[in-house]
């Protein structure tokens, strides 16, 4: 299997990372019951004997022994990294992950991107390049940033055209969080379209989340959770909740916000991080969902919303499932692509389903799209483009000889009147 490494910028970045990489192991744990570091575990930490000096991985196929996240987090403030360095995932990462200053970038994309990005742009790259020299197969970067703040917009940017520069063959997927309309931060606005520059010139693939879409999510569970329904309560420890009962006042007001985000990361990388027959390949994302180069920004979706808070109702139908992954109600960008054109879908599923269903719904819903011809667009082109040999004159030659073999065809069914009637067959007297 393949390995992916994640780089969380900014405080926003550290907090769906760190989330991201609790549910993970509570995931692994509650499959991995024989305590073996398998090539699932190997896909996103390491396996390191602490009692080895050089801090060298164990080999897959025995025992755990302290895993390590494939992970470089950087902030330009202490605050989110000592609380992780302090808290219960502190034995997950170690010293030589982290970045950090002490100033901030005072919601200023430029001292972000120009000031942090040059100033400490060898150690970012160093920290990347180790973090890439503990993997076998490096597949992918999963790069997680707000695009409001000044060290998220304007360092995770940085970041992410570094990683271009250094790992330009490594696919680079982005989850942007990004500001709502209300949002405190008053220039978050310039520092959204100043990073949404960089995006576009240097990511592979966006995740664009909104977060008045994580608030309208949150609050549609709460009061699901609340209902009148028996049983209709959040469990403790439930993906929602950060382990703390309830959405109660104790929880910070984003907490929830977060555990949506890491849940979404969670879902896309689980072919990843688990064996299957039909599992999708990390590079299929881009590959099949990018059908031109710089519109590489998906709408992402999650259903059923309850399994985010572990309420206790009954499941939903799969058909209804596959409806509400296209609902706007489900979704974490305030978008509504039913009413213009679907460039590209994918559904990822997780758990017991069977095939014939899946084609039904795909089917069914296939019949509401409005779909196009991809090659009279260009489309997913630049994916055969960029291979050395490969030249768009090619596919023209190909299109044409596939026309002439039609038109052959064509010709020889219009003719067939014309045709000889088959030759009497010889008659052997008896």
């Amino acid at each position: 299997m393949t390995q992916s490494v994640i780089v969380q910028v900014g405080q926003c970045g550290n907090q769906v990372g760190c989330r991201f990489w609790d549910l993970a192991l509570r995931e692994h744990a509650h499959v991995n019951k024989k305590g073996q570091y398998d090539e699932a575990l190997s896909s996103f930490f390491r396996n390191v004997d602490p009692r080895r000096s050089d801090g060298g991985s164990c080999c897959v196929g025995g025992r755990i022994q302290h895993l390590k996240a494939r992970a470089v987090l950087i902030d330009m403030e202490e605050g989110v990294v000592n609380g992780i360095l302090q808290g219960a995932l502190r034995e997950v990462f170690d010293s030589a992950q982290f970045l950090t200053d002490v100033s901030g970038s005072g919601n200023n994309w430029a001292v972000g991107n120009l000031t942090y990005g040059s100033a400490y742009k060898e150690l970012i790259v160093d920290k990347l390049r180790k973090a890439a020299e503990h993997c076998d197969c490096l597949q992918c970067f999963f790069l997680i940033h707000s695009m409001g703040g000044g060290t998220g917009s304007g360092l995770g940017t940085r970041v992410l055209s570094l990683l271009e520069e250094e790992f330009p063959d490594v696919c680079r997927i982005v989850t942007a969080m990004y500001p709502s309309a209300e949002d405190d931060v008053i220039t978050s606005p310039y520092n959204s379209v100043l990073a949404m520059r960089e995006l576009t010139e240097h990511a592979d693939c966006v995740l664009p989340v909104e977060n008045q879409s994580l608030v309208n999510i949150v609050n549609k569970i709460s009061l699901m959770s609340h209902g009148t329904k028996p049983g209709s309560v959040l469990r403790k420890d439930s993906a929602v909740t950060s382990g703390q009962g309830s959405l109660s006042p104790t929880e910070k007001p984003f907490d929830a916000m977060n555990n949506i985000v890491a849940n979404l990361l969670l879902n896309i990388t689980s072919s990843a991080r688990f064996e299957g027959s039909l599992n999708m390949d990390l590079n299929e994302i881009a590959m099949n969902l990018v059908p031109f180069p710089r519109l590489h920004y998906l709408v992402p979706s999650l259903t059923p919303l309850y399994t985010l808070a572990d309420v206790n109702i009954p499941t939903r139908r799969l058909d209804q499932m596959f409806s509400d992954a296209f609902s706007k109600d489900h979704q974490l960008i305030q978008a509504d692509p039913k009413h213009s054109l679907y460039l590209a879908c994918a559904l990822m599923v997780r758990g017991n389903v069977q095939v014939s269903d899946l084609r039904r719904n795909i089917e069914r819903q296939l019949r509401s799209f409005n779909i196009f011809l991809l090659l009279s667009f260009q489309a997913h082109l630049h994916h055969y483009l960029h291979v050395d040999g490969m030249d768009q004159s090619i596919f023209s030659e190909s299109l044409s000889s596939l026309n002439a073999l039609i038109d052959e065809y064509h010709h020889l069914d219009a003719t067939k009147a014309r045709l000889l009637p088959d030759a009497p067959r010889l008659s052997i007297a008896r």
